[in-house]
């Protein structure tokens, strides 16, 4: 707030001073207004996370869909794209679970996103992503669709009111099978469990201690089920947690065009860029994310005239 008020004098300063000809004065009085916008945008953003959550840390998970080694590699480059994204945030990015394709590319993985704001920014990230290309696997060069699903949860404190019975979990210990080299364990350190009322089933494999990967699973179960319980208390929310779309055609939240023309594009917020490779790179990523804020801010809006 001193800054944009300190901008804001600056701009009253040099405004009278502009003549006609004076164009070096002009300049810095389009520099100064550019960046007041900048720091205004950003306050703006800021009141946009309405969650109580929205300033956690973040639990990320990335899953292959229909496309075979074509969806693993795709899971790959979004793996690469939040960690490239995060990392310029300033945001502490850990793996909690790793699993390779086949052949090529990641079948899935959890990532745990440490930062004030990564779940405020990283929830617009969650549905389907479709990707369109040349694909890389294939001798005749064929354009190919694949799709992987993001799924984002706050991570939350123990004490939510969140009561799991030890009756209801089924713990499994297997081998890691980590990202490569020295990462993979070589006892059966690796957690598996699954949550038999809803059946749903977290894993965790970063830790070399059966204990601690326990525990990390555990918190990213809690997570979860406290979504769905947050979820549960807005009937439209609880209404698109249960129409789960498959992941294919048709259910895509956004589509990343790299044949025969470069396009990223956000089927919910309409926002769209050409620069397809620097949003892969995690450096165009904000404009979507400010985009599904704005947008999400928008419905929440409406829904509460409607209620009226």
């Amino acid at each position: 707030m001193a800054a944009c008020a300190q901008e804001l004098k600056t701009l009253e300063e040099l405004a009278p001073l502009v003549g006609a000809s004076d164009e070096s004065t002009a300049k810095e009085l389009q520099a100064h207004l550019e960046s007041l916008k900048k720091q205004l945008d950003g306050m703006e953003l800021k009141t946009l996370y309405q969650g109580p959550h929205d300033r956690n840390n973040a639990i990320l998970s990335i899953a292959a869909g229909a496309g075979g080694t074509e969806s693993c590699d795709w899971v790959s480059m979004l793996l690469r794209m939040y960690q490239r994204w995060s990392q310029a945030k300033g945001f502490t990015v850990e793996m909690l679970d790793y699993l390779a394709g086949e052949e090529a590319g990641v079948k899935s993985v959890t990532l745990l996103i440490k930062g004030s704001g990564a779940y405020g920014n990283l929830k617009s990230e969650r549905g389907v992503h479709r990707l369109v290309r040349i694909s890389p696997f294939d001798s005749n060069k064929r354009r190919h669709t694949s799709f992987a699903a993001v799924d984002v949860v706050a991570e939350i404190e123990d004490d939510t009111g969140i009561h799991i019975e030890e009756k209801d979990l089924k713990i499994d210990v297997f081998r890691s099978s980590g990202a490569g080299g020295q990462s993979v364990n070589t006892t059966d350190s690796a957690v598996r469990i699954t949550h038999i009322p809803t059946g749903m089933v977290v894993q965790c494999q970063n830790e070399r201690s059966q204990l601690k990967n326990k525990h990390q699973a555990m918190k990213v179960l809690r997570a979860r089920l406290f979504e769905i319980e947050q979820q549960k208390r807005d009937e439209q929310l609880a209404k698109e947690y249960s129409e789960k779309q498959k992941i294919e055609w048709g259910s895509q939240i956004r589509s990343y065009v790299l044949h025969p023309y470069q396009m990223v594009k956000d089927h919910r917020t309409g926002a769209e860029t050409g620069k397809a490779q620097q949003v892969l790179e995690g450096e165009a990523l904000d404009p979507f994310i400010e985009a599904f804020l704005r947008w999400k801010a928008a419905q929440n809006i409406k829904g509460a005239k409607v209620k009226k």
